[in-house]
């Protein structure tokens, strides 16, 4: 295991009981509630999950157990509290892509991404209406689905711009008080050619423009989108 204040690095190789342990929808949610929210008790995340406390329980000892999370300062002494010990899990696809366990665990963990967002959506969109977060986010919110041709190599340099600009504006805005948690999920999917009719559609004389839109909420041009596409490495979940 390779890991530092914030991030943990996973390892098939020498990580294989971890990924085992953490190859469950269940264990994933709670890993991503503690990372997210904060310490809590089994009790309040079996409410938050639909899961009985019995269950929860059993599921934050195994994270406990392989240095996911451990015990948190308690309130009062009739219930543990948790907390997670690094806010992110981190890997290589490469490495992973090795071994079946691996790739269970990257399946599984881009799966509970998704859900992740959708479950984020529905709360932003609460919030918003709720009047919990100020107008002043309405215009930097969004979420954008592009398409662009790129290369690996290109892809993997768009993966270290947004993990380093990222990184710095994080570390800038650490302690202003106008800050909040915000979800920032990327996802960076190559796709391989569909043959219709046996026509290779890269032949740009036969691809439909139509097949080029993105959607982005802002109604914004592409120059204004550039580098809101990545793909997904690591995450709270």
């Amino acid at each position: 295991m390779d890991s530092d204040e914030h991030k943990r690095v996973l390892d098939p190789e020498h990580d294989t009981a971890a990924l085992k342990a953490l190859t469950h929808p269940l264990r994933i949610r709670l890993l991503g509630l503690l990372r997210q929210d904060g310490p809590a008790t089994a009790s309040e995340l079996a409410a938050r999950t639909g899961e009985s406390s019995a269950s929860a329980s059993y599921h934050l000892r195994v994270l406990a157990k392989y240095a996911f999370i451990a015990e948190a300062e308690h309130r009062d002494g009739r219930e543990r509290r948790w907390r997670a010990l690094h806010t992110m899990t981190s890997w290589s696809n490469e490495a992973m892509e090795s071994s079946e366990a691996g790739r269970a665990f990257v399946s599984l963990a881009r799966r509970r991404q998704l859900e992740h967002l959708e479950l984020s959506l529905a709360r932003h969109e609460a919030d918003m209406a709720g009047g919990r977060l100020g107008q002043e986010w309405v215009e930097s919110s969004g979420i954008s689905d592009l398409m662009p041709r790129l290369t690996a190599g290109s892809l993997a340099e768009l993966w270290e711009t947004i993990a380093g600009k990222l990184e710095e504006l994080t570390a800038r805005d650490a302690d202003d008080p106008r800050a909040e948690p915000v979800v920032f999920l990327t996802a960076g999917l190559p796709l391989a050619p569909q043959d219709r009719d046996g026509v290779d559609p890269r032949d740009p004389e036969v691809v439909d423009p139509r097949d080029r839109e993105v959607v982005d909420p802002h109604g914004r041009d592409d120059a204004d989108r550039q580098g809101r596409a990545g793909g997904a490495r690591e995450g709270t979940s």
